[in-house]
């Protein structure tokens, strides 16, 4: 299998007295007549765990929307930790500005937002599809991509591909001419009519002669098509062997901005298998894909000032 990703590890979730075999994680204990609460395992997976680290980092999670405000005392039982030792991992968190004191007890501050800021303000949305595509691909046994527009051309952005042959080949910055592509069509068909024409009059780039052109009248009866059902096939259009049908991908608006396909080897997958078997998982991933991509656009933008301190959260939307 090429995959120009490397997969992500899904985290282990589990309950009872253990919770997933190695994790090091957290487990249910009993503790004497105190009934049964939640402590931290006293050591990770591998001889570099810093455990010291993992309980700072429970102390922040037991602060929650039903509960923003805590008192030692609730803080130490809901991270299984001893009063002093949960003392002094919020003496160390107040002075690192993630939490405050105050008679009430503790609560965190909006600087807590800073530590997920550098993951979310990173991601793209082909790093957000990356692990959809992954489980689309291992669903399906074929292989998955994503491109966009540019001019009449489609240009590969993503691509999570399985070993099979077939008659081009495709990786990431990959070009191919639109108008005889699944995600070319959707992605055609998602212009306005001027936009259509100014688009499809721009020569291609790909330096691909597709096996199929289209003339405009009978492409703009497939976009029609495609418009009203809401994905798009392309059977041997750009070469022999090669089917693929594809879904769009929108954001926080609704527009399309990607398209996503499946691509099969014709002689061994039928139109009937692509469009009734792979389809509907291929829609299923996209909008995966599209609502996670709407979140992710609509996350809440920090402002970080002098000295790392956190001057203001606004829940713009970018």
């Amino acid at each position: 299998m090429v995959n120009l990703w490397t997969p992500d590890s899904a985290p282990l979730r589990g309950a009872g007295r253990q919770v997933g075999a190695g994790s090091g994680r957290w487990a249910w204990h009993r503790n004497g007549d105190d009934g049964a609460r939640r402590t931290m395992a006293q050591r990770g997976e591998g001889p570099d765990f810093i455990e010291a680290l993992a309980r700072g980092l429970k102390v922040i999670t037991v602060f929650h929307a039903d509960q923003p405000r805590l008192s030692l005392s609730e803080v130490a039982a809901a991270a299984g930790l001893a009063r002093p030792t949960a003392r002094r991992f919020l003496l160390t968190l107040e002075e690192l500005g993630y939490v405050r004191a105050d008679a009430g007890g503790y609560e965190l501050t909006p600087r807590v937002l800073e530590l997920g800021m550098a993951y979310v303000g990173a991601l793209s949305l082909w790093d957000i599809a990356r692990p959809h595509m992954q489980d689309l691909v291992a669903a399906t046994g074929e292989s998955s991509s994503m491109a966009q527009l540019d001019g009449s051309d489609i240009v590969y952005m993503a691509r999570v591909a399985v070993p099979k042959i077939i008659a081009l080949r495709v990786q990431i910055g990959t070009r191919f001419p639109a108008a005889v592509t699944s995600q070319g069509k959707v992605l055609l068909a998602a212009l306005d009519p001027d936009a259509l024409t100014t688009t499809l009059a721009q020569p291609s780039r790909s330096g691909v002669q597709p096996r199929i052109r289209h003339a405009r009248p009978a492409l703009d009866a497939m976009l029609r098509e495609v418009r009203a059902r809401g994905w798009a096939l392309a059977d041997d259009e750009l070469a022999p062997g090669i089917r693929s049908v594809a879904v769009p991908i929108r954001d926080g608006q609704g527009e399309v901005r990607a398209a996503m396909n499946v691509t099969v080897n014709s002689a061994e997958t039928s139109v009937k298998t692509l469009v009734e078997q792979h389809l509907p998982q291929l829609i299923r991933a996209a909008s995966a894909i599209s609502a996670d991509w709407a979140r992710w656009q609509s996350r809440p933008q920090v402002e970080v000032g002098g000295g790392g301190a956190l001057d203001a959260v606004t829940a713009a939307q970018r």
